[in-house]
């Protein structure tokens, strides 16, 4: 039988990264992942700070390439109602960044980590599935679908939503969904994009369109579900036009490649994020809908923490309650991401006059006092980055306004 320090069961992106951070980290890691069977069309959003993690792992230099800096971001009201927010900037110039972050394929990244993992000489990759998993307070033993087996000391859950493992250590969940469907698609423009990520608020949710490199961007529009269904069926040509329209021309001629997809949207928080020897990460954690770049920079922090915990005395044994730890240490913020998204997503779905004066006024709060647009821009990139100087900033702003 083979023995590990610490198994990763997984091999989406927050799986790899956090194998190859770890074993960077001085630990003996198996990652237990079949190759993955189709090709992930989507694109990713990553924040400055989970690219500085990345530039750690020596894995950023390989992928920039493939990558378009995010400079600035801008929030248009795209509904017809009454009470209207203002069209607010971000740019990371204010902040003192180049870019917020960058935006790069999900096959780009993918790659750059499979032949990261490969030449990692603390990997050994097994190509199955874990079909059994049992824990003790001592060792977690692993049997595989191949009826190999193996043991490790911690064991870290990156296998999505209908995680095995989560359900081995009798992890419950909170789930919910949405009257909403996300399409998600690439498209070429005839005007630059000047490195400008746009989001349009309409009445069924964020139509976002993300620069890649060159004249092409990435979207990712939220809308009622029958209405993505209606708009699939369409030629190419056709939701050219319409995705043309929505984004009021501002980059010009569109014209949408292959690969349309659609993902209906939902939500999904575990009870917990770790006990005993085991952790979860990603989509065995935390699902919520693809709104502001969220989501795989929330699973980078979970691997930033886990690297904290696990790698910071790599000599020594993994802490029998190396989980607990994790758990203590990762809640406030994945709470905190979630609910600030759901709040965000359903607030643009309400007709309740109070929630849209709330949105409409908070847009407005930001486009006129640039200390706390900043603060808030520095949080978004880094939690706690900015939150606990906004009161200060408040009051900064409210001076000047006076002066």
């Amino acid at each position: 039988m083979k023995t590990f320090e610490i198994a990763v069961i997984g091999g989406g992106l927050a799986g790899m990264i956090a194998a190859i951070a770890l074993a960077r980290g001085g630990r003996n890691v198996a990652l237990i992942a079949p190759k993955a069977a189709g090709e992930d069309r989507r694109t990713t959003a990553l924040m400055d700070q989970s690219i500085r993690f990345l530039d750690r792992l020596t894995l950023w230099e390989k992928l920039k390439p493939s990558a378009a800096p995010l400079a600035t971001m801008r929030i248009i009201d795209g509904t017809n109602r009454l009470l209207r927010a203002p069209t607010t900037t971000f740019r990371a110039a204010e902040v003192g960044l180049d870019a917020f972050g960058y935006n790069f394929p999900n096959k780009a990244l993918m790659e750059v980590l499979d032949a990261a993992a490969e030449a990692e000489g603390n990997i050994t990759r097994f190509n199955a599935f874990a079909a059994a998993i049992e824990m003790s307070s001592d060792v977690v033993a692993i049997t595989l679908s191949d009826n190999d087996m193996l043991t490790a000391e911690f064991v870290i859950g990156a296998d999505g939503r209908k995680s095995k493992l989560r359900e081995t250590i009798g992890i419950d969940t909170r789930n919910w969904s949405y009257p909403q469907s996300a399409m998600v698609l690439n498209f070429q423009h005839s005007l630059p994009h000047e490195n400008i990520s746009t989001e349009f608020h309409t009445e069924s949710g964020p139509f976002t369109q993300v620069p890649l490199p060159g004249n092409r961007s990435s979207l990712v529009w939220v809308q009622n579900p029958a209405d993505a269904e209606a708009r699939r069926e369409l030629s190419l040509a056709e939701l050219s036009d319409v995705v043309e329209e929505r984004m009021q021309s501002l980059l010009g001629k569109v014209t949408v490649e292959e690969g349309v997809q659609i993902w209906p949207l939902s939500g999904m928080m575990a009870h917990r994020s770790g006990k005993g020897r085991a952790a979860l990460i990603g989509e065995a954690a935390h699902v919520f809908p693809p709104i502001g770049a969220q989501g795989l920079n929330l699973s980078l922090r979970d691997v930033m923490a886990l690297h904290d915990i696990l790698c910071g005395r790599p000599e020594l044994p993994v802490p029998s309650d190396a989980g607990n730890q994790f758990d203590r240490k990762r809640r406030a913020d994945i709470m905190t991401r979630t609910a600030s998204v759901d709040v965000l997503n359903r607030s643009l779905l309400s007709d309740f006059l109070p929630m849209q004066v709330l949105r409409a006024a908070g847009l407005h709060i930001l486009s006129a006092i640039p200390p706390l647009r900043s603060l808030v821009m520095r949080e978004g990139i880094e939690p706690g980055r900015g939150l606990r100087d906004i009161p200060a900033a408040i009051r900064d702003g409210l001076r000047r306004k006076k002066a």
